[in-house]
């Protein structure tokens, strides 16, 4: 276990009242890394593992080495952590410098010399350079500490980096902290470098999952099959594309050479090729291609399965569902608050700002328990806690696929483990693993049964077929098997059955009903039994 560690070496109490914060141990060995190459660099470590603390310590014991008056410049993507970043900023800084803190995005103006600058992009593109430059003449000193810095390397965004140019005669006065869970590779890895400084430290998913940084998890991975008519569609569009692609490759081979991404990518450039012919077959390659992704998503089990998984998963927890399309995500949330009125909120970019930000709200406070969300979440929102997550369609993107999961792998008092469900098509090119198996982390994997409304899961279902057999040989009265047999249902899509004795001995005690006490009971039967204790 990662413990934090006080250290407040070199700290000059005339300039900061304030105690400073705990540390984790990755963070306390990343900030010697970043002093030792002279304040600047790139961080890429988890969401959800503290890379806010770690840069305002950064820039709290920057100020007590700076040669002259440190302002800090603080970029985001969006309004929401923007407001985010305020927070943090009043709930880390002591109260005399609480007033020396601005905000410039989203109709926010303060005054451009405030010592702690909160900027949004959209504003900081066409006055950040100037500031910097500005107050770098004026002999102050500058940390540029750019958050979720992967969105700062566009033609537009780069224009925040036009004082770099400059500042040589000053250039010791100036440093700079860029902070992402997923760096970018390639060119636009090689020009933050070139504007931030090189990658100084890596906290992954597996080191801050050992470390116990972040709240330890399960991943279930739920296959589900097309229904017959969608599987001879999408058979049909696979055959379509197959033959447009054996001609586009017969006249750019080099796509057999490249990675999905890059394929991707230049397929998406062929549609304005000026020869003719290949545009228009690049063209049609692309819109096959959007219609079966289309077809994958939208799959008629995906609802199904989500709105049998919810009503298992009992009544307590708070639920994250994300899903790619707008569409889905309203029909679910019609058949959950059907079943839950007034406990189920959706958030996406249709809705308004008003609409989502209540929807969020409601969330944080607990007045509504199961949010079901779209891309608009995936990034630069302040989401409220969760203990479950569930993928309702899925998506390629490894950074996307990492933001969700650190939806809900942050670590809060109370919060023992969090769960996170895939939903994925067997039939398709969809990945039918979330993640790479990092080790730390159990990964079950399950199977929707649409007929039923229920679940296969190999290793619990020979354990509970067990237990019922031994109750049943028993002679057990048939009440108490319709009991087991429930209990046993709920336990399925939930790791329960392989909590520690001790766990288990607690949620007895605590337990407010005879099915929360039963099932329990269930759960400590099935655990007593050693053959019964694995994982697929």
């Amino acid at each position: 276990m990662e413990n934090r560690e006080n250290n407040n070496t070199n700290i000059n109490t005339n300039t900061i009242s304030s105690p400073e914060p705990e540390l984790y141990q990755w963070q306390e060995s990343c900030l010697r890394q970043w002093f030792a190459n002279h304040c600047r660099g790139m961080v890429q470590a988890v969401t959800g593992s503290g890379k806010t603390l770690l840069a305002l310590t950064a820039a709290r014991r920057l100020e007590q080495t700076a040669e002259t008056e440190l302002r800090v410049k603080i970029v985001v993507p969006t309004e929401t952590l923007m407001l985010q970043w305020h927070r943090a900023l009043r709930d880390f800084l002591p109260p005399p410098q609480l007033n020396s803190i601005g905000l410039r995005g989203g109709g926010r103006k303060a005054p451009p010399d405030c010592k702690y600058m909160v900027y949004v992009i959209n504003s900081a593109r066409y006055e950040l350079a100037r500031q910097i430059l500005t107050e770098l003449k004026e002999g102050k000193s500058v940390l540029l500490i750019a958050d979720e810095c992967h969105h700062y390397t566009s033609g537009q965004n780069q224009l925040i980096f036009e004082f770099l140019p400059y500042i040589q005669p000053y250039g010791k006065h100036f440093f700079s902290l860029g902070l992402s869970a997923t760096l970018p590779s390639g060119q636009a890895g090689r020009y933050l470098s070139s504007v931030l400084g090189d990658k100084i430290y890596n906290y992954g998913m597996a080191e801050a999952s050992d470390k116990n940084t972040v709240c330890p998890y399960d991943i279930y991975h739920i296959s589900l099959s097309f229904r017959w008519e969608e599987k001879e569609e999408y058979q049909e569009l696979s055959d379509r594309m197959a033959v447009l692609y054996s001609r586009l490759l017969s006249s750019h081979p080099m796509l057999g050479r490249m990675e999905q991404k890059e394929r991707y990518d230049l397929l998406k450039t062929l549609t304005g090729d000026k020869d003719r012919k290949t545009a228009e077959t690049a063209a049609q390659y692309m819109t096959l291609s959007y219609k079966r992704k289309s077809l994958v998503c939208l799959a008629s089990d995906r609802l199904g399965c989500a709105y049998h998984l919810v009503k298992l998963l009992g009544t307590h927890d708070k639920i994250l569902i994300f899903s790619e399309r707008i569409r889905q995500a309203e029909e679910l949330y019609s058949l959950l608050e059907g079943r839950y009125p007034g406990r189920v909120g959706r958030y996406h970019s249709q809705l308004g700002q008003l609409a989502n930000k209540n929807a969020l709200d409601r969330f944080r406070t607990g007045d509504i328990r199961i949010l079901i969300t779209c891309k608009a979440i995936d990034e630069g929102v302040d989401v409220p806690d969760a203990t479950i997550g569930i993928i309702l369609s899925g998506t390629s993107a490894i950074r996307q696929r990492i933001q969700r999961l650190g939806r809900i792998i942050r670590k809060k008092e109370g919060k023992d483990r969090a769960s996170l469900y895939y939903l994925h098509i067997t039939e398709t090119s969809e990945d039918n693993c979330y993640l790479p198996d990092n080790r730390n982390n159990r990964i079950f994997e399950l199977e929707y049964l649409p007929g039923t409304g229920g679940f296969y899961h190999p290793s619990y279902d020979r354990a509970a077929s067990g237990l019922l057999k031994r109750m049943r040989n028993a002679h057990m009265e048939t009440e108490k098997i319709k009991e087991a047999e429930h209990c046993l249902k709920l336990g399925r899509v939930r790791a329960d059955w392989l909590s520690g004795s001790e766990v288990i001995e607690t949620h007895l005690r605590e337990a407010t009903s005879i099915r929360s006490r039963n099932y329990w009971i269930f759960m400590k039967k099935l655990k007593t039994k050693e053959n019964n204790a694995g994982t697929d």
